[in-house]
């Protein structure tokens, strides 16, 4: 098997199943591998059927080989370019975030300050449910 698939060689395969996991692709007459759901496309990938169909061509990277076991990695991921980073507004060096202090009043109370009001609370009679 190995000889005839290198780890790192593209090749073009047909989609013979999908799977909640990944989705098989036919190298060959006699030999498939998988594609692991994670490497369908760059990105999350919620639903492979949402990419792929029975029955189409891809081309795809060739991950590993198990002999003793019959199995291929796939990979559709690796064949693609990456997409751009898409860039998030960055904060100004000059700005800095605002911290509250302990001393503020405005927001939620500390959970030490919480804790003395549910103290005084559990002790109530007309609280405690009965």
């Amino acid at each position: 098997m190995s000889n005839t698939f290198e780890i790192g060689s593209v090749l073009t395969g047909k989609v013979t199943g999908i799977q909640p996991y990944g989705a098989f692709v036919a190298l060959n007459e006699e030999t498939q591998g998988l594609v692991h759901i994670s490497e369908i496309t760059h990105g999350y990938v919620k639903d492979i059927q949402e990419h792929l169909e029975v029955g189409q061509e891809v081309n795809v990277k060739v991950l590993s080989v198990d002999e003793e076991n019959g199995k291929i990695s796939l990979s559709i991921r690796q064949t693609e370019p990456a997409p751009k980073e898409t860039r998030t507004k960055k904060r100004s060096a000059n700005v800095k975030p605002r911290l509250e202090t302990a001393s503020s009043q405005e927001g939620f109370n500390t959970l030490k300050e919480k804790l003395q009001e549910w103290i005084e609370q559990s002790k109530r009679e007309d609280l405690i449910k009965k």
